[in-house]
């Protein structure tokens, strides 16, 4: 990879980080675990970026976090945030946008390879996320799947829904961009 060409997915990946931030903007507090849109736009970072600029994207948004700046739900920040009820959730992102990332790398621009891919990932956040409040709160894995799960999943779907027109038109975008610039 050339650096122009890096130079643009350092710049995707970095618009796709602020724009997780800003999704963590729109927080409806529910209980220890709020609803975001923040999630939508990790989805994307696996299905326009792949597995390795997904990663760096998602590194650099709770990096950002970690060291203060207001970018978790609500508009907080610090490692508090990540040590906290929605820490699970949080990390579980890093391995989620990998995996979506590795599973459309592997078929190409197939709508339910896409799908595929986002339940995968949304899994492997509940997975983190249920997990982690679990083991913070003490509460049963009923009571947690009740509160850290079942109320987001018919959220989530939706999000799986936008997510891939959205992918479907800025795919060839960030590709044409790409293709411009190892051509230079």
């Amino acid at each position: 990879m050339d650096s122009s060409t890096q130079l643009r997915m350092m710049v995707y990946a970095s618009l796709l980080a602020a724009l997780t931030a800003a999704g963590a903007y729109l927080a409806i507090p529910i209980g220890p675990v709020p609803i975001v849109l923040q999630n939508l736009f990790i989805l994307l970072a696996g299905l326009l970026l792949g597995s390795r600029w997904g990663l760096a994207s998602v590194g650099v948004y709770l990096l950002a976090g970690a060291l203060g700046l207001p970018v978790f739900a609500g508009g907080l920040g610090g490692i508090g945030r990540l040590v906290g009820p929605t820490g699970g959730y949080l990390v579980g992102y890093l391995p989620a946008v990998f995996v979506i990332g590795r599973i459309t790398e592997k078929a190409k621009e197939r709508v339910y390879v896409d799908v595929i891919a986002m339940i995968c990932g949304t899994a492997i956040v509940y997975v983190f996320g249920v997990t982690w409040l679990q083991q913070l709160t003490g509460m049963t894995l009923s009571k947690t799947l009740a509160v850290g799960m079942y109320p987001f999943l018919i959220g989530d779907a939706l999000k799986i829904a936008v997510a891939v027109p959205i992918a479907k038109a800025l795919r060839p975008v960030v590709r044409n961009q790409l293709t411009v610039s190892s051509r230079q």
